[in-house]
């Protein structure tokens, strides 16, 4: 599956503040399942993509930046900072929209909270065969709205009276005077006595233990936590592996060996690194002090060799110099 990573999404989501602060949790991609920026370009947001996305989440095993105006990808790339203002700890899918519940950085709060920023755009990588989202990389606060979605800080709507009909009332057992706390009392009242009239029994069928339930829970934790440890081993050694070849080839330096193991932390990443060592330069030349010898310097013979110089009356200093 070949992959692209979608910066410029032109994608934004929003989530109102929830008692005057920056908000737990912010929807990042819209309900699809085809969500469509406001450039025309579009993506494939279904069942699968929501998956393949929380899969690669608990896979990578790392908490995602939301930055400032993508400036993990235009300012981190060339050596600048890129600080968070929060970052995304979890995943969620609510009515076909992805969410991700959020830790503030203090800067971040201050800036959502003073209505300084008010959106998200979401990083993502899609692929590219049907255009199916299938990785978050991150998400960056802005300014400029796209998708009819809540605001980080939206002014709170006005509330209307609910104007309750006579008919329910009636059903209630109340006046047509009554208000909404009444009716909601009354019909509280009506579940109890509705609940406690029920005595049938639970079909036990349907349920296991609770002590089996949190055994496979804890199973089922365990195997996802191995298989993220797994996969994050398999890629380290991946990334180790391809900075050890473009060193050795000159592509990098070693005083950026440390610089490029930073930037291929993700499978998107390490293709970034691929494809640049695979275009860059030769800047450094191997030295080949490895294929060196000191000179007046030889191999001592071993047990062989050495059976053999006696056989032929050879000093080890004769049978070394002739095999020079």
């Amino acid at each position: 599956m070949k992959t692209q990573l979608a910066v410029n999404s032109e994608i934004y989501s929003s989530v109102e503040l929830s008692d005057g602060k920056a908000p737990d949790w912010v929807e990042l991609i819209p309900a699809g399942p085809t969500v469509t920026g406001r450039d025309g370009r579009s993506w494939l947001f279904d069942d699968m993509a929501a998956e393949l996305v929380k899969t690669n989440f608990i896979t990578r095993a790392i908490d995602l930046p939301i930055d400032w105006e993508h400036a993990t990808q235009r300012r981190a790339s060339v050596g600048q900072e890129a600080p968070a203002g929060a970052w995304i700890k979890q995943f969620e899918v609510r009515n076909g929209a992805l969410w991700g519940h959020v830790e503030w950085t203090p800067r971040g709060t201050a800036q959502v909270e003073a209505r300084e920023y008010r959106f998200l755009s979401p990083v993502f990588d899609y692929d590219l065969d049907n255009r199916r989202i299938v990785r978050m990389v991150s998400a960056a606060l802005t300014n400029i709205p796209n998708f009819l979605m809540t605001a980080l800080n939206q002014e709170a709507p006005e509330i209307t009276p609910v104007k309750l009909s006579p008919a329910f009332l009636a059903l209630l057992g109340l006046p047509d005077t009554a208000t909404e706390e009444q009716a909601m009392s009354a019909a509280t009242q009506l579940k109890t006595t509705a609940q406690a009239a029920n005595t049938e029994q639970p079909n036990l069928a349907q349920f296991v233990p609770r002590a089996d339930y949190d055994a496979l829970v804890g199973r089922a934790t365990n195997a996802e936590q191995a298989l993220a440890s797994q996969k994050k081993a398999e890629h380290d050694k991946e990334v180790d592996a391809a900075i050890t070849s473009a060193t050795q080839a000159g592509k990098i330096t070693p005083s950026t060996v440390e610089y490029h193991r930073a930037m291929c932390q993700d499978e998107a990443g390490l293709t970034r690194f691929k494809a640049f060592v695979g275009a860059a330069p030769v800047v450094a030349d191997p030295s080949g002090l490895s294929e060196r010898k000191p000179d007046n310097v030889a191999t001592a013979l071993n047990s062989e060799e050495q059976q053999v110089a006696k056989l032929l009356g050879m000093s080890e200093a004769e049978f070394i110099k002739g095999k020079v």
